[in-house]
């Protein structure tokens, strides 16, 4: 059986950040940083049978802005329609049903969130970054 949660006390912080070491967004994040990502983000885990095969979190002030981040399924369990029920359940959380603006950023995952919705940026001439590596 499938379920999705935002209870943080079921995330197996030990999977997420064995998981997100290795990926090139997120290598090469400690676990103390995972945890302090997850302490200050709103979270959704996706388990199959309890068992924790996925991770999202959302940086958001609840009203105007959201950034989606850290969104995976575990290799094992891909294919299986769990992203778009991770995303789903993400979108129809009733807590963050009044943000106005949706942000990500993805390399690979294009065609998922297309679904939901998610578009090229209007104006990307408008937005800057400061990175510090």
């Amino acid at each position: 059986m499938i379920s999705v949660s935002t209870d943080k006390s079921k995330l197996d912080i030990p999977f997420i950040h064995n998981f997100l070491k290795d990926i090139y967004w997120a290598a090469p994040r400690t676990i103390e940083e995972v945890e302090i990502c997850i302490e200050n983000s709103f979270c959704f885990g996706i388990y199959f049978d309890n068992k924790q095969i996925g991770f999202a979190r959302v940086i958001t002030d609840y009203v105007v802005f959201a950034y989606l981040m850290d969104v995976f399924i575990d290799e094992k369990h891909r294919g299986n329609g769990y992203s778009s029920m991770l995303i789903e359940a993400m979108m129809n959380e009733p807590e963050l049903k009044q943000i106005k603006i949706w942000r990500l950023a993805t390399t690979d995952a294009h065609f998922l969130y297309r679904k939901f919705g998610f578009n090229s940026l209007a104006h990307p001439e408008k937005l800057m970054e400061k990175v510090i590596l």
